[in-house]
């Protein structure tokens, strides 16, 4: 079996989105399952200074990938994350794997770094 039920991103904090549309600053969440199962997947938003918004839910059918542009509206709610440190809980009914990533403009040489998740 691979991956893991629960998933930490700890280093949330939406970039601007710059001044070349053509990149865009942002991060992204991408959730793969490899299982057999469907996946019912719940996640939470955690921040510094206001209760989680914890229903987000998304459905992921065995064997696929998802990206979610956390920049756009995300969930079958259409959460928009708003701009701040915040973190991610991913929650799964079945073993996934996530990992998260970052496009950062703010300077001419942009950067994209994948932040360190914990899955548990």
């Amino acid at each position: 079996m691979y991956g893991k039920k629960n998933w930490v991103f700890c280093d949330g904090d939406l970039p601007p989105k710059g001044d070349n549309p053509d990149f865009p600053g942002h991060e992204a969440l991408m959730i793969t399952n490899v299982s057999k199962d469907d996946a019912k997947i719940r996640i939470k938003i955690l921040f510094e200074d206001k209760p989680p918004y914890d229903n987000i839910t998304i459905d992921l059918n065995a064997e696929r990938t998802t990206c979610l542009r956390l920049d756009k509206p995300i969930g079958k709610e259409g959460y928009q994350i708003p701009y701040g440190q915040y973190a991610i809980h991913v929650i799964s009914d079945v073993p996934v794997v996530a990992c998260f990533g970052r496009l950062d403009v703010r300077q001419t040489n942009m950067a994209y770094y994948s932040p360190a998740g914990y899955g548990f």
